[in-house]
Order: structure tokens, then sequence, then C-alpha cells
């Protein structure tokens, strides 16, 4: 139904005004076939206050996701501005000198000058600003949607906006007729409403490239492999704790010196039904004597049923006021998932671990999965996926496209106090939402 208002819009300067426009230049620039004016699906048209209902929902899905943006991001991340712009009413705008029925052109020795009308080599109607008969700026209408920005030789090149013909908003920067660099996407459905942000690389969404300062708030994930390997033994220096190092698995805009303090952890207390970390107790009890906030998480196993799972890990852990959301630990194999009777059974096990540990802890778990996971498997439980909060393991240089509360950046990281590597986490967001975070989603 949201798509009957952007359509309307779209159709009537797609459809009227290329209709004319395209009908003056066949006329008078050699043109022989009449000009066709785009196909478009009409939709049926909502009455007045159907279309006022729709228009406040777009508006309010539209809030929401800007005021989640401005919320988790300040002026030191990259595009800041452009987005806060965006979020503030403001619009990519070029400036169009008005053309006269009789006065569709400048020229100036024989060469364009001002504003113009004209149709590029693939039959695109341009409404634009040249100078020394080049193409500088103006607007660009074809079956596709509307762009409006700046032009190299006749091509989208520079900071340019576009709205498609189903509505889909993208401002950013363009090389070569592609999103080329920073921009924001407003894509919206009859369903959901999505705000992208960050970089495209040849027309490609990449994702939102993080920059570290020691404003943002790291945290590590522990295990018994952090006590040593094989007969040598480790002990975790709990009060020497910094981060020194974020890894080297990806690239990472770095801001300073990377010496960062603990300011979360994440401690591993069970998994399937039968395991237990011997060194859980005394990390989760050293992190909370130095003022880390500390939690726990169970590896979830496809070989034992969720609530058994969930009591195993209930009566081996700790819960105390103040500790972070207890987490669920996914990384199952596509065998291991077929083997336990597909994603149908493993999404209900999940929910029963997720459901009776909710019941015990009074908050909801949160759950660790990696990106592939929520491409493909994820979709299969939109319940979970609305209702639950994500950790995600990924070790790309760009921010996981999805909104989540922690993002486990490397696996390789390094500690001071800590002998080997360490899983360096980032939380989404900024003192003050961590502070919010820690005030309402901490066991109580």
């Amino acid at each position: 139904m949201k798509k009957a208002i952007r359509h309307i819009l779209i159709i009537a300067v797609m459809g009227a005004v290329g209709f004319a426009i395209g009908w003056w230049i066949s006329g008078h620039s050699g043109y022989s076939d009449p000009p066709k004016i785009p196909d478009f699906e009409v939709p049926a048209i909502p009455g007045s206050a159907e279309l006022d209902s729709l228009r406040q929902q777009m508006l309010k899905d539209r809030k929401i996701e800007m005021d989640y943006y401005l919320d988790r991001h300040n002026v030191e991340d990259e595009g800041y501005e452009m987005v806060a712009a965006f979020a503030a009413g403001k619009r990519h705008q070029e400036s169009i000198d008005t053309l006269s029925v009789y006065h569709v052109g400048r020229w100036k020795g024989k060469k364009r000058e001002g504003t113009a009308i004209s149709r590029d080599s693939l039959g695109r109607i341009i409404i634009g600003n040249w100078s020394a008969d080049t193409l500088r700026s103006g607007l660009r209408f074809d079956s596709t949607g509307i762009y409006e920005g700046s032009f190299i030789n006749g091509i989208a090149d520079g900071h340019g906006s576009f709205i498609s013909t189903d509505g889909h908003y993208f401002e950013g920067h363009w090389t070569q007729d592609q999103r080329e660099g920073f921009g924001l996407q407003l894509l919206e459905n009859d369903v959901l409403t999505i705000l992208k942000t960050g970089l495209w690389q040849q027309d490609v969404f990449k994702g939102e490239r993080m920059n570290y300062t020691s404003e943002r708030i790291y945290g590590i994930d522990i295990s018994r492999y952090q006590h040593g390997k094989g007969r040598k033994k480790y002990p975790i220096i709990w009060q020497n704790l910094r981060i020194s190092h974020l890894g080297s698995k990806s690239k990472k805009r770095i801001s300073g010196i990377v010496d960062y303090p603990v300011s979360f952890c994440y401690i591993k207390s069970t998994e399937g039904v039968s395991i237990r970390n011997k060194y859980y107790a005394t990390d989760y009890a050293a992190a909370r004597k130095h003022g880390i906030q500390a939690g726990a998480y169970h590896f979830f196993s496809t070989r034992t049923s969720g609530t058994a799972q969930a009591k195993y890990f209930i009566a081996s852990s700790l819960f105390r006021k103040g500790d972070l959301p207890p987490v669920l630990d996914i990384e199952p194999s596509d065998g291991d998932i077929a083997k336990m009777g597909g994603a149908k059974a493993l999404f209900s096990n999940i929910r029963a671990w997720l459901q009776t540990v909710e019941k015990f802890c009074g908050v909801k778990p949160i759950l660790y999965i990696n990106q592939r996971f929520i491409n493909k498997w994820l979709p299969e439980a939109p319940d979970i996926k609305r209702d639950y909060k994500v950790w995600i393991a990924r070790y790309g240089e760009y921010k996981p496209d999805v909104k989540l509360v922690m993002w486990q950046l490397s696996p390789d990281g390094r500690v001071k106090g800590i002998t080997g590597e360490v899983d360096i986490n980032v939380f989404n967001g900024y003192q003050a939402q961590f502070d919010e975070f820690i005030e309402k989603e901490t066991i109580k």
C-alpha cells in the first residue's frame, strides 16, 4: 500500500514531464521515432483517509530508522553530517533555472550555456546546467527513476541523489553512473522501512566502515583457551587488562593508539548438557571484582534438546544483579542442522532455550550468530529476529548491516594481561547508549 503513494508522484513526473520533454526533443534533434512513455505498474489509488494513514505510518517508520542511526553514531563517524542533515529534512537539490515554452535552452557562441534540455546517447532526458557546452549538473529521467546531481561528460559523477520508480531513495557519491563511496539509502516497501548507510563500491553496498577511537566501548569474550594450551597454563592478570590490538584479519580505521579499557566480558559457562568451563566461576568473580560488566554464554549443541541445555546452563552459571544478559552461542554447520531435522527443528530448540532462560533470569537473552547464519537461516525464524538482540561475529572491514547490540570484530586481538589471542568486541553505540543498555537490559 505504501507503494501507491510513491507511484502516484513518480508516475506523474516520469509520465507527464518525460513525455512532454521527450516529444519536444524528438521533434527538434533528429529523432524520428516518437518517445515512449516508461511502463509502470499503476497501483489502485486508495482513498484520502487511507493515504493519510499510510503517509503517517511511513513518516513514523522513517523517524524510527533515523533515530536509531543518530542514537548509535556521532560526528566522528563517516558520513554523519550527511545523514543528520537528511534526518533534519534536508534533501540534495540542484538549482535549475525556469524555462519558458518559447525558450528551451541558452546558447553562447554556438555552445550550450546555462539551463538546457537534452537527451543523452541512451535516450535519457536531462534538464541540466551547462557551461561551455559541457553538462555540469541537473536532473536526468529514465525508466528506472530520477537522478539529480553532478555530471562529468554526461555521466553521473560526484554528489547526487536518485529516487527509483519503486520509491527507494539514495544520496551520496557517484562515479561513472555507479554509486561509489559513502551514501545513504532509504529502502521502503509495504512492510519495512530500512536505512542503509555506508560505502558503495561499483554500485554494490559494502557496509559502514567504522572509525575505532577511544570513545567506543570495547569488550572481550573468553573461555578456557585464554588460560593456556596443552600443559602450558597462563593466569589472567585482571588488574592489567587493556586492549592493545584489534586483530589483523581485516583492515581497520583507527584513530590514535589502541589502548582501550575492557568495559565488558562474556565468559563461556557451558556447552550442550555435559561440558563446563572449569575457569568460569573464578573468571566471573574476577571480572566483577575489577569492575568489568560480566555475563555468561552457552554454546548450543544440535545433539540435545534446547530445554535440557537451558536447564544445564542455569544450573552451572551465576546470575546476579547488574550482570549482562545471558547469550546463546549458535554456530551449527549446515550438516548439523540437517541431522537434527532442518531449520524447523533447529529454531524449535533455540526457542525452548531462549524462553526457559528468559523465564529464569527475567531478561531476554542475546543471540550470538555469524553473518552467514543471519543471511541463510535467520529468515526462517522472523519472530526470533524480531524479538531478540544480536551479537554478531563478522571479521570483515565493514560493520554488519543489521541492528545489533555488539559486534565481534576479530578473533585475534591482543589484551594486556592475557596470553595469546583474544576475541575483541565493540558495543554498537557510545557511552550514553552503553549506560542505557546496562540500566535497562541487565539482570535485575
